[in-house]
C-alpha cells in the first residue's frame, strides 16, 4: 500500500467538542483542516478508516481527529492526499500556517497544531500547499456531508 500524507477537510457548526486529554475545545463555525501522516504499515488505507468513521460514527475515538470524525457538529467534506515516503506532514501544517487548536494532532512533534481553522472552503489553499512541497495532490470528495 502506498504511503503518504493527507488533509481531512471538515465543515462545522459553532460547537464545543470533548477531545480526550485536550478536554472541551470550542470551535467557531467554518472549516477545519486536519494534517496527518499515513507512513505506517497501512499507508493511505488510513483514509478509508477516517472516512468510514465519519460516515458511521460507530467507534470510540482513539486519536484527536477521531473526536471530530464522530461528532455530529463536524462533516468530513473531502480529503486531499499525496503519495510520499517522506515525513512531510509538519512542513505541510506549517505551509498552511500551523496556528490552530494548540496541541491538536501533534503530540509526537513540535508543531503548534495539526488542526487549522478557516472561515471558508480552503480547497485551493490546500492543493497549493501540497504543490509547494513538490507533491501531486489527489482530492477525494466525501458523499453525504452531515453539516
Amino acid at each position: 500500500m502506498d504511503k503518504g500524507i493527507y488533509c481531512l477537510v471538515f465543515e462545522n457548526h459553532e460547537c464545543t467538542v470533548w477531545v480526550g486529554a485536550l478536554e472541551a475545545v470550542a470551535f467557531q463555525a467554518g472549516w477545519n483542516i486536519y494534517v496527518g501522516s499515513a507512513l505506517g504499515s497501512g499507508g493511505l488505507k488510513r483514509l478509508d478508516r477516517h472516512i468510514s468513521l465519519a460516515q458511521l460514527r460507530n467507534k470510540k475515538p482513539k486519536w484527536h481527529v477521531d473526536y471530530l470524525l464522530t461528532s455530529r457538529c463536524f462533516s468530513l467534506v473531502y480529503a486531499v492526499f499525496a503519495v510520499t515516503a517522506d515525513r512531510l506532514e509538519c512542513r505541510l501544517a506549517r505551509e498552511l500556517n500551523d496556528c490552530g487548536i494548540p496541541k491538536f494532532g501533534c503530540s509526537d512533534c513540535s508543531c503548534t497544531s495539526h488542526l487549522l481553522y478557516r472561515q471558508g472552503d480552503p480547497k485551493q489553499e490546500v492543493l497549493a500547499a501540497f504543490r509547494e512541497l513538490q507533491l501531486d495532490p489527489v482530492m477525494k470528495t466525501i458523499i453525504n456531508p452531515q453539516v
